[in-house]
């Protein structure tokens, strides 16, 4: 969003009635209203002729326009705005704070063509508005209303910049709706791009961690959490699914349907998921009630069945760490695409099919990962980072409960995997920076998930249970996505409350865990060291890589 100087009031044209004056050379040099003249500059000379009062009105009107023009030629051009997010700058929008999206699509069944889409996004003005920003990018916007007037709109860079017929106040609120297409063709298609994911029959979504913006106008940034509502229209033969639960399904035209969803808590937009396709709808009882819901391809109901039947006791292996969980519903969506990540979309997590059908991937690693995108339920999506180098708060608890649930089933153990990741983690800060301070992103997006933020950041987390004790770290644990469920939280948070928990300043461990360049010795292992060993790559690279990048 853009905060302007507010537009300055055009001055009054003369009177039809009164006799034209002559000129000033302040007028001549750009001055809206002409002058009166003065005692000093003498008097006026008066035309011959007087006008007539059509004349004298067309003169008018054609000052009025000149004023006008100069006063908008004046005003600041439309430019991008960000919140100025370290890593993604251009994201985000202050001056409001988005309470509600209501999303509408319409598939027409290929997956090569735009759909077309109405974004409503409900809001309040935390400042004077002149203008309005929002993230959006990779579509055609047809119109757009603020507070249910047309409003003007211009594309600048990866912002619409949205012009309302008169200024917001602070405090108000803002609805804005937007009529666009939404375009699942990416520019390379690449991997790792985001935005609509292509699959073998319809679509998904992978907006983590800056591309919902390519799928529909909003604040494309954690820290401005809102509720969706989902309505979305597809050809007979097709099944549609959204984050949060189903509110009803409708017939529309040419024998469509359309299918609708609500969140019963805030999210972030890049956690968004809508999937479209020939897809079986699995459902099962969780822990104490919450239903489990499954989006597979029909075809692989009978293979992904085992493992599918895993997530209601993987949930309750959760609940015992961490407490009970956050949302109104859990479950896997597996796609038909090769994304190269795994994605915690809210309630519906995001998998690649062949992860369950390829032989290649072993059976504790690929539990082990369904546990790292459910504890992301707790940790990223419940409890958001404030700003994207909070991260590691997502990613490194992710690990870390990954980590103990292989330990558990007789993979890994916690101490060996540890001592491994310490060994690289000196060449894992010099490759991606400090688990608390990543390098910005390169040449690809995703490229902010680099292993240090894994298991990199995992290893804050052993060190600190090292220091203050097993009770009090799943004490604190517990405390964290407790205090701050279903909103954001930082690092200085995480630091300020293990501190409290541990009954003493934790400023002085974790800060050199947290951002220096060096990994500080380990608590407990005196003899843990660096290794020369440089790091792999990802074999899978996206935001969830392979095992060997700290998955």
């Amino acid at each position: 969003m853009q905060l302007s100087p507010r537009s300055q009031t055009a001055p009054s044209a003369p009177s039809a009635n009164a006799a034209p004056a002559a000129p000033s050379p302040r007028a001549a040099n750009g001055a809206c209203a002409p002058s009166t003249g003065s005692a000093a500059a003498g008097p006026i000379a008066v035309p011959r002729r007087t006008p007539s009062r059509t004349v004298r009105r067309l003169r008018a009107g054609a000052l009025a326009a000149v004023c006008l023009s100069l006063l908008v030629g004046a005003a600041p051009a439309p430019e991008a705005r960000g919140i100025g997010d370290r890593l993604f700058p251009g994201l985000g929008n202050p001056g409001f704070d988005v309470t509600a999206y209501d999303l509408a699509f319409t598939y027409s069944g290929d997956n090569r063509k735009p759909l077309d889409a109405v974004t409503t996004i409900d809001a309040r003005a935390t400042a004077a508005l002149d203008r309005v920003n929002l993230d959006f990018a990779h579509g055609t916007v047809r119109s757009v209303t603020v507070n249910g007037a047309p409003a003007g709109h211009v594309a600048v860079g990866q912002d619409l910049v949205l012009t309302p017929d008169r200024p917001v106040e602070e405090g108000e609120p803002l609805r804005i709706t937007v009529r666009h297409t939404s375009d699942p063709r990416t520019p390379a298609e690449s991997l790792g791009e985001g935005g609509w994911v292509r699959t073998e029959d319809g679509l998904a979504m992978a907006n983590q961690a800056d591309a919902a913006h390519r799928v529909f106008p909003g604040s494309d940034h954690p820290s401005d959490k809102a509720r969706f509502t989902f309505h979305v229209t597809v050809p007979k033969g097709l099944t549609a699914v959204a984050n949060g639960l189903p509110t009803g399904r409708t017939p529309a035209a040419d024998g469509a349907t359309t299918w609708s969803y609500r969140t019963a808590h805030p999210m972030a937009t890049e956690l968004a998921q809508v999937s479209i396709g020939r897809s079986a709808v699995l459902r099962r009882g969780g822990p104490h009630g919450v239903p489990v819901r499954d989006v597979i391809p029909e075809a692989d109901r009978t293979a992904l069945e085992p493992w599918l039947a895993k997530t209601p006791g993987q949930i309750a292996w959760m609940e015992r760490r961490v407490g009970r969980y956050p949302f109104e519903t859990y479950g896997v969506l597996a796609a038909g695409a090769t994304t190269g990540f795994e994605l915690e979309t809210q309630t519906l997590s995001l998998f690649e099919r062949r992860m369950f059908t390829e032989k290649g991937y072993p059976k504790g690693y690929v539990d082990s990962v369904m546990v790292h995108e459910l504890s992301h339920q707790w940790f990223g999506d419940s409890v958001s980072p404030r700003t994207w180098s909070d991260l590691w708060l997502n990613e490194g608890h992710a690990s870390w409960y990954e980590a103990l649930y292989a330990a558990e089933k007789g993979g890994t153990s916690l101490e060996k995997r540890m001592r491994a990741a310490y060994g690289r983690s000196d060449a894992w800060r010099a490759s991606g920076g400090a688990p608390a301070a990543p390098k910005e992103p390169g040449s690809g997006k995703i490229s902010i998930f680099r292993p240090v933020v894994y298991d990199g950041s995992a290893l804050v987390l052993y060190a600190l249970r090292q220091e203050i004790g097993a009770p009090a770290f799943e004490e604190l644990e517990r405390a964290w996505v407790r205090e701050h469920r279903d909103s954001t939280a930082s690092t200085a948070d995480f630091v300020r409350l293990a501190s409290r928990t541990a009954g003493r300043d934790l400023d002085g461990l974790l800060t050199p865990w947290l951002y220096g360049s060096k990994t500080p010795p380990m608590p407990g292992h005196p003899d843990w060291k660096q290794t020369s060993e440089k790091p792999k790559a990802a074999t899978r690279p996206g935001p969830h890589p392979a095992h060997d990048t700290a998955k």
